[in-house]
């Protein structure tokens, strides 16, 4: 299948899959999610931390990205709350484990459902036993399991991102209502702070947790149907672009040529994942290379502190890229210096330059710094993430497929 047609339907097909899933997905875990919330806001009050777990390249995207999400807050209002990644960088998982996992942890496996995913169920069964209350994918034994209604490892990985976005951003809700945690004092009413306006009914008072257990599945639902329709703006939108960044890259990786993936927070995750499946291919796909920018913390540690961390791409860009290449570049905001000064760079090397980017495309989009620009139209940094993810996941299906 090799014309604009048949790109065009793989695409919807891409597309249907998703949205059959997500509605699936959220419309019957929507209640258990709110109850979860609730559970894990009990354990971070007493201290507990979220230990996420997995082994595969992919897997290990999933960790960095939950674990960023939650230490470093992008929206007014949230707290920092502790997480720590465990992957196989680290050695032995079980092993990590047995060192890391306290008590009042919890501990969320990512990969379980994967051929090489009985590393990660046994050191998700050790957390467990050292009492942390676990979160999973698939049937592995956690306490809370989530399966996800498809046989498609991107859409299941998708929809994975988008319930611990959730967890992440209404998890706070119950920090609002301290008296619903367990070993806490209702008080009459609270102050919603900066959160107000993201979300009006934290102002009522702290009785009535099946209230406010209703109000967060209604939340989940909210968020759930948002990311659905932004990921169809974002897929529709952008097919032809998607369509021309599959066929320059196929055309570059035939030619012998690499992709050299960056961004920053959250997106130095999706270009993990980017990488990872270009590498580690999926489905028996014919690996493809690729350099992940964010990868080495020795390499962006140096550049940072000696140049500025403006240049940690730029400085790899000029290492690495050669006329041939492809430089892809994820950003929520299309405004990160860094992205900018390193596809200037790569524009200048005669590299093939794509981007994924939120808002309306910023700089990245204004200066023309992208051959291929893929656009995810909106604000809110979690559904414009889980929007790029299916985007690149449908631009690495293309490669092969289209």
């Amino acid at each position: 299948m090799s014309s604009a047609l048949g790109s065009g339907s793989l695409v919807e097909s891409a597309l249907a899959e998703r949205t059959r899933a997500n509605g699936e997905f959220y419309g019957v875990e929507a209640e258990r999610l709110a109850r979860l919330c609730h559970r894990m806001a009990e354990r971070f009050a007493r201290g507990g931390r979220l230990v996420a777990i997995g082994r595969s390249p992919a897997a290990r995207s999933d960790v960095r990205h939950v674990a960023v999400e939650f230490v470093h807050p992008v929206i007014v209002g949230k707290r920092a709350l502790p997480a720590i990644g465990l992957s196989r960088e680290g050695g032995s998982l079980p092993a990590q484990a047995e060192l890391i996992a306290e008590p009042h942890d919890i501990a969320i496996a990512f990969g379980t459902d994967e051929p090489d995913g009985g590393e990660t169920i046994e050191a998700l069964a050790v957390a467990k036993g050292r009492g942390c209350q676990t979160i999973a994918f698939s049937r592995c034994g956690a306490e809370w399991e989530f399966e996800p209604p498809s046989e498609d490892p991107f859409v299941r990985q998708e929809l994975a991102e988008t319930l611990y976005h959730v967890l992440w951003e209404l998890v706070h809700v119950f920090f609002e209502h301290r008296g619903l945690l367990e070993g806490r004092e209702a008080g009459p009413v609270h102050d919603t702070g900066a959160s107000s306006f993201l979300y009006p009914f934290l102002s009522e008072g702290e009785t009535g947790l099946e209230t406010v257990i209703e109000d967060v599945r209604s939340n989940v639902v909210m968020k759930a149907d948002e990311v659905g329709k932004l990921r169809e703006r974002t897929i529709t939108g952008s097919r032809s672009a998607l369509v021309e960044a599959a066929e320059a890259l196929r055309s570059i990786f035939e030619a012998g040529g690499k992709a050299l993936v960056f961004g920053n927070g959250g997106s130095a995750t999706d270009a993990m994942d980017l990488v990872a499946d270009l590498r580690a291919a999926p489905r028996g796909w014919q690996a493809r290379p690729a350099l992940d920018l964010t990868e080495d913390p020795s390499i962006l540690t140096a550049i940072g502190n000696d140049i500025g961390v403006e240049a940690i791409f730029l400085r790899q860009v000029i290492a690495y890229g050669q006329e041939g290449d492809a430089a892809v570049a994820i950003s929520t905001s299309g405004n990160s210096v860094n992205l900018i000064e390193a596809l200037s760079e790569a524009r200048k090397r005669k590299l093939v330059t794509v981007a994924f980017v939120g808002y309306d495309g910023g700089r990245i989009a204004d200066e023309g710094l992208a051959d291929h620009v893929i656009l995810t139209p909106s604000q809110h940094i979690p559904r414009i993430q889980e929007a790029q993810a299916s985007a690149y996941h449908a631009l690495r299906e293309l490669i092969e497929l289209g």
